[in-house]
């Protein structure tokens, strides 16, 4: 029997060269170029192997770049399919964050991909596929491999709904086990390529998150008939064998490529850092006229903010609030005129603001297309909210540090947000739920009854990450992603002095 060998990589993000766009730092251990030669390596030593590489969702967003495209340069946007064609990619899924600049802008990008599968986001009309096929069938000397492409079905809760209009999201388990009802009697191996991970632990089967339905992964390992798993959108590194089933997940923008074996022998799986690997000068040529126009655009200066916006202690900020956070719900409450404002910060790679601000500065600390939304919460539902926030935190050894919730299976800092409008005492040794004290508005004690208006990203607004948000709730929205609120702000007010908020009281 014909070996197979699957590569892949997943959650690419636009990190096509070994360049996170922060300046004077650069982070070179990344990027396709990179992995595009660790995939080309693996092919030349296959020669006796059916070779599947497939790119595993969430490519066209997530990166200066991918904006810059969006809004400056949508002429530019076929760069995507010129780069998959050069990396050699058989097989392409849909990750989530491809909805981000909405569906006709999708629909351009992957315009004719023969190449993309997508078997669970269907269009409303025709109950098809609204853009790609369920699945693919490669031979090789007479061994036939379907893989069957799906995406994470919880996209609606997070994506805004003009961007998924007239879609259904299935569920890709019931879809993948009708699929391989219909394949298995004509080929010999099925393989998945799902954009979404594990709620399990792969070993011990116990639940390492809420049990939604966002990442299904060990749900689609138990399906009889299918041989191998290729996952993504957790960002994590694995590889494993499970019940005989090979999985995968590749990383984060380029940093590893999975590559599963199938033969009559044992499968295997593995991932291969991509850090030491030198870059595909190909992938360098396409990419660096535009990263040119890119670095000429970040590099314009937008204002000034003073010397304390610079985030050195990222636990201590998400504990107390901070200059750089307190700017951003303001830019926040004077788009919308909403009284209450949140936001979080998204990662620890996020280092706030010298006093003079770039483009580049904007955008590499706000790194998603997000816009705001307005979301009417009674006073009670604010205190319950900031419970839920409080949860990031736990007390250890007579300290504050951060919950093992928000760290496993993959850091979640972007579910903890910071709050300006409301004013209330935090005391991390009580249980939780308990926690939040004297909470105020605007001086005055918070009314359990009343209604006060809340502006977040739309992401939170529809309840990821906090549960009291909800998109029933939402009495307005914006159409200006938040990034371009934050450059336009700081254009009208070009010198900004904000000090420390003192809003958070944190029981000692």
């Amino acid at each position: 029997m014909v070996q197979i060998k699957i590569l892949s990589t997943s959650d690419v993000h636009g990190y096509f060269t070994g360049d996170d766009f922060r300046r004077p730092l650069k982070n070179t251990g990344f990027g396709l170029a990179r992995a595009a030669t660790v995939i080309e390596q693996e092919k030349k030593v296959a020669t006796e192997e059916l070779v599947i590489t497939i790119e595993n969702g969430d490519f066209i967003q997530g990166s200066p770049l991918t904006d810059y495209i969006e809004k400056q340069a949508s002429e530019e946007a076929d760069l995507y399919q010129r780069l998959a064609q050069t990396v050699g990619y058989d097989v392409r899924i849909l990750g989530n964050h491809e909805f981000n600049y909405g569906r006709t802008y999708l629909e351009k990008v992957f315009h004719d991909d023969q190449t993309l599968l997508n078997a669970n986001i269907l269009d409303k009309t025709t109950k098809r596929s609204f853009i790609g096929r369920p699945y693919q069938i490669f031979e090789k000397d007479g061994l036939k491999v379907a893989v069957i492409g799906v995406t994470t079905q919880y996209i609606p809760h997070w994506e805004k709904p003009e961007n998924i209009k007239d879609l259904l999201f299935e569920d890709p388990v019931n879809v993948v086990a009708n699929l391989v009802a219909d394949l298995r009697p004509q080929v010999d191996k099925i393989v998945v390529a799902y954009h979404g991970g594990f709620n399990r632990d792969l070993k011990s089967g116990q639940a390492i998150e809420p049990l939604t339905q966002e990442n299904q992964g060990t749900d689609l390992l138990e399906i009889e008939g299918v041989d191998a798993l290729v996952t993504g959108h957790q960002h994590r590194t694995l590889a494993e064998v499970v019940n005989g089933k090979p999985i995968t997940q590749p990383g984060y923008r380029g940093d590893h490529v999975g590559v599963i074996t199938l033969s009559d022998q044992q499968p295997s799986a593995k991932t291969m850092a991509t850090a030491t690997a030198t870059e595909n000068s190909t992938v360098v040529a396409l990419v660096q006229p535009l990263l040119n126009q890119v670095n000429q655009w970040l590099d314009q200066p937008v204002g000034h903010v003073g010397d304390n916006m610079r985030i050195t202690d990222h636990f201590s900020a998400r504990l107390h609030g901070h200059p750089f956070t307190e700017l951003i719900n303001r830019v926040q409450m004077e788009a919308t005129g909403a009284t209450i404002s949140a936001n979080a910060i998204f990662n620890d790679e996020m280092r706030g603001f010298d006093n003079t601000v770039t483009i580049r500065d904007v955008m590499t600390n706000y790194i998603y297309p997000n816009t705001l939304a307005v979301v009417a919460l009674t006073g009670a539902e604010v205190v319950s909210a900031l419970e839920q926030n409080a949860n990031y935190f736990d007390w250890q050894d007579g300290q504050p540090t951060v919950s093992s919730d928000y760290l496993y299976p993959k850091p979640a800092h972007f579910n903890e947000d910071i709050w300006s409008g409301v004013e209330y005492t935090l005391d991390l040794k009580k249980p939780r739920g308990q926690r939040i004290s004297a909470v105020t508005v605007g001086g005055q004690g918070i009314d359990p009854q009343v209604k006060y208006e809340v502006v977040v990203n739309n992401y939170r607004a529809g309840g990821a990450g906090n549960s009291v948000f909800s998109h029933d709730k939402i009495v307005r929205e914006g159409q200006t992603d938040v990034a371009q609120l934050i450059v336009d702000y700081l254009r009208q007010h070009p010198k900004i002095s904000i000090n420390q908020p003192t809003n958070v009281h944190v029981v000692n």
